[in-house]
């Protein structure tokens, strides 16, 4: 039987407990600072048993599924009780934060670190709110930290089988945030600031889909979103720029009355639609 450990059973790493849980070919050991948590993963079949120190050697698997800082804090903390045969692996949103320090550090004691980067959520939080189906058909983003090591990579796929991801992605950390800044991150600063609008109190009635879409995700996790956007801010910072300026056309066509340009504007906006992501 395979043990997978799981420290942090919230929205993330609750979800992956729970499908992992459903796989009986697993064991399922979860961590978490709340110990209610802890009753109510056992009291739903979410996990088998408490992840200790006495236990930890035991895993194959390590899912650290923490705010950046605290990855980096808590595998340092356990890195004489982790076996030199576990695969250990964060779900961070920021990967050069994480992954130089824990390859340095995993190569001094033995045992094997990947980046990961499971890319599912909603704009929810909580074990409550985590469920074995996040990940189905998801894309888990890996960074190894050898891009030649063919077995290790095969072998993280295996442990990660029962959650389901559609597609593994094998990257850089410079590249895996340069990506998250312009896909995520930028997506929740824009949404978060949409929502600023003195407008938004009167919404009611006369908003739709589209409304609903650019704000989802304006309801996030300050404490989390505000440790990822500095641990990634020259590359938040880069594309923010892009934004701003590209917005300031926008403006500057319509208080110039400049109907052409803003045509154009518009049109090369539906055109790099269709170029990046297809035609209807």
């Amino acid at each position: 039987m395979t043990t997978v450990g799981i420290v942090g059973l919230g929205l993330i790493g609750g979800s992956l407990a729970k499908a992992f849980k459903e796989n009986s070919d697993y064991r399922v050991l979860g961590a978490n600072r709340s110990r209610e948590t802890i009753l109510l993963a056992k009291t739903v079949n979410a996990i088998d048993d408490e992840l200790t120190d006495e236990n930890i050697g035991e895993c194959d698997l390590l899912l650290v599924a923490l705010y950046p800082q605290s990855t980096i804090d808590y595998i340092e903390s356990k890195k004489d009780l982790i076996s030199k045969d576990t695969l250990v692996m964060d779900c961070c949103g920021v990967k050069q934060a994480v992954c130089g320090p824990l390859f340095e550090l995993a190569e001094k004691c033995g045992f094997t670190f990947i980046g990961g980067h499971p890319m599912a959520g909603t704009q929810f939080s909580g074990f409550l709110k985590s469920r074995a189906s996040l990940f189905k058909g998801a894309s888990m983003i890996m960074v190894p930290p050898r891009f030649d090591d063919i077995e290790l990579l095969d072998r993280a796929k295996q442990l990660l089988s029962p959650a389901g991801f559609g597609r593994y992605v094998v990257t850089t950390a410079q590249k895996h945030d340069s990506m998250i800044a312009f896909t995520s991150q930028m997506a929740h600063v824009v949404s978060n600031a949409f929502i600023k609008s003195p407008t938004a109190r009167e919404h009611k009635g006369y908003s739709a889909g589209s409304y609903k879409d650019l704000t989802r995700v304006a309801w996030l996790n300050e404490d989390m979103w505000t440790e990822l956007f500095m641990a990634n801010r020259d590359e938040l910072i880069k594309e923010l720029g892009i934004y701003i300026d590209s917005l300031t056309e926008y403006k500057e066509a319509l208080e110039e009355k400049d109907e052409k340009r803003l045509h154009d504007l518009l049109k090369e906006g539906r055109i790099a639609k269709e170029e990046v992501d297809g035609g209807r």
